[in-house]
């Protein structure tokens, strides 16, 4: 597994979510999207929320924040 995808994989499975700008902050990797497409293909269930935010001119910009979808358990015996 690439390094950048490792490190985003991980902040997922530790802090739930994360953003381009995270990414870019913490781990230097700036096409974040590229790294959700590839962990997607590996096999990982990721979603996305497009959220709406004021940039630093006071425009609105909107962003996506990434996330791990989570699984019911497979094992439903106790029904």
């Amino acid at each position: 597994m690439k390094p950048q995808c490792l490190a985003v994989l991980q902040h997922l499975q530790t802090r739930g979510s994360i953003t381009q700008r995270e990414a870019l902050r913490m781990y230097g990797i700036s096409r974040l999207a590229s790294r959700i497409s590839d962990l997607k293909e590996m096999g990982y269930d990721i979603g996305k929320i497009m959220k709406t935010s004021v940039n630093r001119y006071g425009d609105r910009v909107r962003f996506a924040r990434y996330y791990m979808i989570p699984h019911e358990e497979e094992n439903n015996d106790h029904q």
